[in-house]
């Protein structure tokens, strides 16, 4: 370190200090203390022969004050100088000047010049050649000139929106020299490391004679290092390079038009070197940040900008299954919330009905919709929903019983799907479950490692097509398709052909699915954003450059165009600065540090030379004239203020007596009268609806056909008497039902009989009743025909054709005959076959997925394994229905009571699977049932 001596700019001016004994002698006299008279003037005229007075003398702390103070003015006229510059260059070579202009020097970039014009001036005084290189600039020219060169070049030269690029400079400067040693090596720096960790080897390394380390204010420097769009704040991440002391720095985001619209700030503790702080504020106005800023730290570090890919994403979810709270693994939805929450604004439907919950998903301006095993929409809302596609949205679907069912001609689909799906031991299967394949190189995915232990035992299978591969993103190994995609207008829609729930694999439950969600959530637009970022393997041309000062400018210069690069992330360099790369329509930005990246002090460890560490000029040689003459005006006032007050000035003050305020304050209260009553906020209909749910009802479809809703009511009714004697449930007379306009979840079944006589349902009521069975309730439809198969297309009933009519617009899962080991067969009694008032047709619910992965036992399904749909053509409420007295209204086909009695268990066991589900599934009732079925 070097020493810092001290001198005095004008030291003739300290021979003033002799005077100081006459002015010590000359302010110990002082005027005698005025006196106060009083009136009459007859007093006055009393007191005017007065005997002659002397003056006093001050007292002596007073006249010490003042001699302090005439010092403190002498000595500030002599302006005495700490660390006054000198001509220390070395003559044994020429001066070399390596100077960083880098972003961290914008802020003192003025005195790092006064400090180079200095040591200029010093070699031009001794004749000494100079050489300057600058470690941000692209192009050096270390061939050692005049002076005049020098200062031409150094007037030339501006800090740059980079960081240091030392080592070019340093062989350029080896080069230049061709063996000669340099006099005096000096390196003004930013004081941070570059990546470059042997810079100060590399210059002890030119042996000079005179080895300078001359360093400014970057100690001070910080950066923005990192920025992240969580749920309810933007989150940023910054570095410093000095971290002795605590320190608070305010941060702002501003919009595309230069206006900070939030403020925040963060800490740094003592010691540390890196902190984060927050930006609170409204999601839709968090995703209008253009960049963000440090105050205070004008510089290309201190800005963060922000593209569409910051943005957080509004991402709406839909599944096809019931949501099950005791089972929340077995979601479809858990492992996509759970993936996309820290990266996504998530939005979930209020309403089960999906011609009412898509239209409001929609109005929210999701950038990405999400379904979950969907297989048919509601007619009217695949117009809406192509339209937000066309416009921009993403659709991301994933497969399922429902989508393996729905029809190939599906427009929501980015391939054509063949039906069914491949599980192991199908028509469509393999021996062993198949991993994935590499991830193709133009895919999103790309860069990933192609995760190990991931294994798929059930998909859907796409037709083969000529630009399949090209629309595949992910394959197993086998070479199917696992994520496929389809761009349509500026949109796209992409099918993951697995479940989102761990059924069909275990990619939900692995790393590899988040990472997929996240990237593919990054592909969608932002709020409000036309861009979709840029896309992989593109190049953009610089749009907007970021300057030294943050600033961001039209003038490109000579930026190339950045390449994005599937799996590589860019990084700012001389050919691509910091910036916005794109065009209006859509840009990507490029900051100037890369994610998370460290300021760091340079290492001068272990040097084979020794140096010597200096300020800049502008810190380096400081002067006591203004601490002086501040310390001298101080003094005078406090002189003054002691005279005012020896004089008397403050006993003339009286201070004023404030008159008290007397604040009264009134407080009302509301009494209520006697007599009075609170108002009723019941509502029209509300004591309907406590009277339903005050018992379990069975409920019917009201057809319109008056012997057909007889029918029902007095079927329901029977039915209602048999539960009551023979069980301990004991529910309400029958409710018919308008399912256009009542309430459909207060009832966990609802019996519906088909006639083709009766009006055709409404496409909103038949979305209403998808929405109830999607919430968790079961239709029981009855064609009354005694009809044995499903989906033939001859000798149906009218009752069967109009059945199909209305399934046709339902989203409806696989259906099968009643296994024999189902829980329908002995939730109650032990049934092997379901009759009703005929009993020759079956009875068919939802098929249960069995491709020998299952577990013996309870079934590990959603909705406690109830399915939502049950189809029976055997007339149940005939053979229930009785009259007033409880005689049958019809009698069975063929005549026999024992076929009745087991229509009414039919019914008990239906309503007793519904109450309790799989309950009945469970390994303990086995020797129970084994018991029963022995005798």
């Amino acid at each position: 370190m070097s020493f810092l001596p001290f001198v005095f700019a004008n030291p003739m001016m300290l021979a003033a200090l002799v005077t100081l004994p006459a002015i010590w002698w000359l302010l110990r006299m002082t005027p005698p203390k005025p006196v106060t008279e009083v009136f009459p003037p007859l007093r006055i005229l009393a007191s005017v022969l007065k005997r002659e007075e002397t003056p006093s003398k001050s007292p002596w702390w007073l006249t010490l004050l003042r001699m302090l103070m005439a010092a403190a003015i002498i000595f500030a006229i002599a302006d005495p100088v700490f660390n006054p510059r000198s001509n220390t260059l070395s003559e044994s070579g020429p001066l070399a000047l390596v100077i960083d202009n880098s972003w961290a020097t914008a802020t003192d970039w003025e005195r790092r010049v006064e400090t180079a014009e200095a040591l200029i001036g010093d070699a031009e005084s001794r004749d000494l050649p100079v050489s300057i290189v600058f470690t941000a600039d692209s192009e050096h020219n270390a061939v050692p000139g005049s002076a005049a060169t020098a200062r031409t070049r150094l007037a030339a030269a501006s800090p740059q929106p980079l960081r240091p690029d030392r080592l070019p400079a340093i062989n350029a400067l080896k080069t230049a020299l061709n063996g000669t040693t340099p006099g005096t090596l000096a390196f003004l720096t930013d004081g941070m490391e570059a990546g470059d960790d042997k810079v100060m080897t590399e210059l002890a390394a030119l042996s000079p004679a005179n080895f300078r380390l001359i360093e400014g204010g970057g100690d001070q420097a910080v950066a923005i290092t990192n920025s992240a769009n969580d749920a309810d704040s933007m989150v940023i991440s910054v570095s410093r390079l000095d971290t002795a002391d605590a320190r608070t720095l305010p941060i702002s985001a501003y919009d595309t038009r230069g206006r900070a619209i939030a403020n925040g700030s963060l800490f740094f503790a003592a010691g540390e070197g890196v902190a984060k702080g927050t930006l609170a504020a409204p999601f839709e106005l968090r995703n209008d940040f253009a960049r963000i800023a440090i105050d205070g730290a004008a510089t290309a570090g201190g800005t963060f900008l922000l593209d569409d890919g910051f943005r957080r994403r509004r991402v709406a979810l839909l599944s096809g299954e019931a949501r099950d709270q005791s089972q929340p693994l077995l979601s479809p939805l858990y492992y996509i919330n759970r993936a996309l929450a820290p990266y996504a604004d998530l939005v979930q439907p209020n309403e089960a009905d999906l011609a009412v919950a898509i239209p409001d998903l929609l109005a929210q301006k999701p950038s990405m919709l999400i379904m979950a095993d969907i297989g048919r929409l509601p007619d009217e809302t695949y117009a809406p929903v192509t339209k937000w596609i066309e416009n921009g949205g993403t659709l991301i679907r994933f497969a399922g019983p429902r989508l393996a069912a729905a029809p190939a001609d599906d427009p929501l689909v980015p391939v054509t799907l063949r039906q069914g799906e491949r599980a192991l031991g199908g028509a469509l299967s393999w021996s062993q479950p198949q991993p994935l394949a590499d991830y193709p190189a133009l895919s999103p995915f790309a860069g990933m490692p192609r995760p190990e232990g991931i294994l798929v035992k059930r998909q859907v299978l796409a037709e083969p097509t000529a630009d399949l591969s090209s629309r595949t993103w992910a394959s197993l190994a086998d070479g199917t398709p696992l994520v496929t995609t389809k761009a349509q207008g500026a949109g796209r829609i992409i099918l993951f052909h697995v479940s989102a729930e761990a059924t069909w694999s275990n990619l939900p439950i692995s790393g590899d699915f988040v990472e997929m969600l996240r990237r593919s959530v990054q592909l969608s637009r932002g709020g409000g954003v036309a861009s979709e970022g840029a896309a992989q393997g593109q190049t953009l041309a610089p749009y907007r450059l970021l300057n030294a000062d943050g600033v961001l400018i039209s003038e490109t210069g000579r930026a190339r165009p950045l390449e994005i690069t599937a799996g590589k992330t860019p990084v700012s360099s001389a050919e691509n600065p910091p910036g916005l790369y794109g065009s209006e329509e859509g840009f990507t930005a490029l900051n100037l540090l890369p994610r998370d990246a460290q300021l760091k002090p340079i290492d001068a460890t272990g040097l084979p030379a020794s140096y010597t560490s200096e300020p800049l000029i502008g810190a380096e040689a400081w002067s006591l004239k203004p601490s002086l003459f501040a310390a001298a005006l101080v003094l005078l006032l406090i002189d003054s203020a002691i005279i005012l007050f020896i004089g008397g000035a403050f006993a003339r003050l009286r201070i004023p007596t404030a008159a008290a305020i007397i604040l009264s304050i009134a407080a009302g209260a509301l009494v209520l009268l006697p007599g009075q009553s609170l108002a009723d906020d019941s509502k029209p209909g509300d004591e309907t609806i406590l009277g339903r749910l005050d018992r379990t009802h069975l409920a019917y479809v009201v057809t319109g056909e008056a012997e057909v809703d007889r029918l029902s009511e007095r079927g329901l009714a029977g039915l209602t008497e048999f539960l009551t004697y023979r069980t301990t449930l004991e529910p309400a007379p029958p409710v018919g039902l308008d399912i256009a306009t009542d309430e459909l979840s207060f009832y966990s079944l609802i019996y519906w009989p088909i006639s083709a006589n009766a009006p055709m349902p409404t496409p909103q009521a038949i979305s209403r009743i998808d929405a109830y069975m999607r919430a968790g309730g079961t239709v029981l439809f009855d064609t009354r025909d005694q009809f044995s198969s499903l989906g033939t297309s001859s000798g149906t009933s009218p009752n069967s054709e109009r059945l199909q009519a209305i399934l046709g617009d339902l989203d409806i899962p696989p259906l099968e005959p009643v296994p024999t080991d189902n829980v329908l067969t002995k939730s109650f009694y032990l049934l092997s076959n379901f009759p009703g008032r005929y009993s020759g047709s079956p009875l068919w619910i939802e098929a249960q997925p069995d491709n020998g992965s299952q577990p013996t036992g309870r079934p590990a399904r959603s909705g406690d394994g109830v399915s939502p749909i049950m189809i029976t053509g055997n007339d149940f409420a005939g053979a229930w229905a009785i009259d007033s007295s409880g005689a049958p209204l019809l009698p069975t086909v063929p005549p026999d009571e024992q076929q009745r009695e087991y229509a009414y268990r039919s019914g008990v066991n239906i309503m007793m699977y519904m109450l309790t589900g799989n309950y009945k599934a469970d390994q303990v009732h086995i020797p129970a049932l084994l018991e029963r079925l022995g005798q």
